[in-house]
């Protein structure tokens, strides 16, 4: 069994954080939660209600009283997310969440109410958490802390992959843009800003596949 018994993993927007925690989750038999898609959810959740994004209060009462749960994190299949007993799973990748997501998640009481969910996901351990603010907000204690990384032009090249293979017609151009934006907001929010943590092992994935960097991963998570 590897040392490190929460292992958190940080980074921007299709830096591999996902498909990197869902690998790593199988080959330890860990679970594997994807904060980064709870806000998705919250997002759903605020769409649902008609709410303004930008109404800090409503956005905040929603947060602290929406159930948001996670089915299936143990690594043997791909979580699946649920909103007040609702599947949300096949409908949090579209564009109008990916706008709304960062405008949401930089409130502070919202990230609070959301960081308490997870930090009750951590007590048992054995867990991969991935997030924009894991290992220096949510999990500052966790064992094993990773940043993830890459250009913004192969994370833009990875969304609009993923985009065309879900049916989603969106212009490079347009995805680069939006994807820069996106960063600017995680990166320069006064609440929790994306940053590497302290002591946290900092992983380029632009040059090696996914394979290379969870084998990188159970490595240090060996070791430390």
């Amino acid at each position: 069994m590897p040392k490190s018994s929460t292992i958190a993993i940080d980074g921007p927007v299709a830096a591999g954080k996902s498909a990197v925690g869902t690998l790593l989750a199988l080959r330890l038999g860990y679970r594997f939660i994807d904060t980064g898609v709870m806000y998705r959810a919250l997002t759903w959740a605020v769409l649902r209600d008609n709410i303004d994004p930008d109404d800090e209060a409503a956005v905040t009462s929603l947060a602290q009283h929406t159930k948001i749960e996670v089915i299936g994190s143990d690594g043997t299949e791909s979580p699946r997310f649920s909103v007040d007993g609702q599947d949300v799973t096949k409908v949090l990748r579209t564009r109008e969440i990916e706008r709304g997501v960062s405008r949401i998640s930089r409130f502070n009481e919202v990230r609070q109410a959301m960081v308490t969910h997870q930090r009750m996901f951590a007590k048992e351990g054995m867990l991969i958490m991935a997030g924009r603010d894991i290992g220096t907000i949510v999990l500052p204690d966790a064992d094993l802390k990773i940043f993830l990384t890459a250009s913004s032009e192969e994370r833009a090249r990875r969304r609009h992959r993923d985009m065309k293979d879900s049916k989603q017609s969106h212009a490079f151009e347009h995805v680069l843009e939006e994807l820069i934006n996106r960063d600017k907001l995680d990166t320069e929010r006064t609440n929790s800003p994306l940053r590497p943590a302290d002591g946290a092992h900092i992983l380029n994935t632009e040059s090696i596949d996914l394979t290379q960097v969870v084998e990188r991963i159970m490595t240090l998570a060996e070791d430390d």
